[in-house]
């Protein structure tokens, strides 16, 4: 496995409690390290490491299981509830798209206490819930197509990693709009299902650990 890169947002202050570092392995290669860059620098009260990107959601399981294991035994087994340092968390972000051992990556992840963001059936579909609420059924592709419109719509003429920037700004209607969704699968008896998203869980942890740090 690659050595996790680390990205330090922020400034530490000895004064305050420790910041907590989020350990990340993400489906995407861009899309998602940047929003999440950008989110962490919007509540300053954090740092970030990538582990993998880019690869299968089981694979991406596999690694931050592996990655965990490691830093566990290099800090002399220590462990926390989901984490390898009493505040350090690990999360895997990816998609259900058409990957075939998609409940296998939720369910390794879930046994080894490591968070899961995904989404069915893509991140977009959380993109698109920080600007209005979206119900359909769509696959991955219509999905994108309504992401792009909706960026021309409230975003004309802005580059991506910029238009991302901004949406961070509208976070907490995201996690909203995100709980609604998820409530209604979850009425269905399929939480895992079209569309979905728990991306707002570890957006909320972020914000979380960022109040931590600021003392609020």
């Amino acid at each position: 496995m690659k050595k996790p890169r680390r990205e330090r947002i922020g400034r530490r202050n000895p004064t305050r409690n420790p910041k907590v570092q989020f350990t990340l392995f993400c489906e995407g290669k861009k899309t998602e390290p940047h929003y999440f860059k950008a989110l962490l620098n919007h509540y300053n009260g954090s740092l970030i490491q990538f582990g993998e990107v880019g690869r299968a959601p089981i694979t991406l399981a596999e690694e931050a299981v592996k990655f965990v294991k490691s830093t566990r035994a290099a800090k002399g087994g220590r462990g926390r509830r989901n984490l390898f340092e009493e505040h350090d968390e690990v999360w895997v972000v990816f998609d259900r798209d058409e990957h075939e051992r998609f409940d296998e990556a939720v369910s390794l992840c879930e046994a080894n206490r490591i968070g899961v963001a995904r989404s069915n059936p893509c991140f977009e579909v959380w993109l698109i819930l920080h600007m209005e609420d979206y119900g359909r059924q769509d696959n991955s592709h219509r999905v994108k197509d309504e992401f792009r419109r909706l960026c021309s719509k409230h975003y004309q003429g802005l580059a991506m990693n910029v238009m991302l920037d901004k949406l961070t700004t509208r976070i907490e209607e995201a996690e909203e709009r995100g709980e609604k969704l998820n409530q209604q699968r979850r009425a269905e008896g399929q939480p895992h299902g079209r569309p979905s998203t728990t991306v707002g869980e570890l957006a909320r942890a972020i914000r979380s650990a960022s109040n931590r740090v600021k003392g609020t």
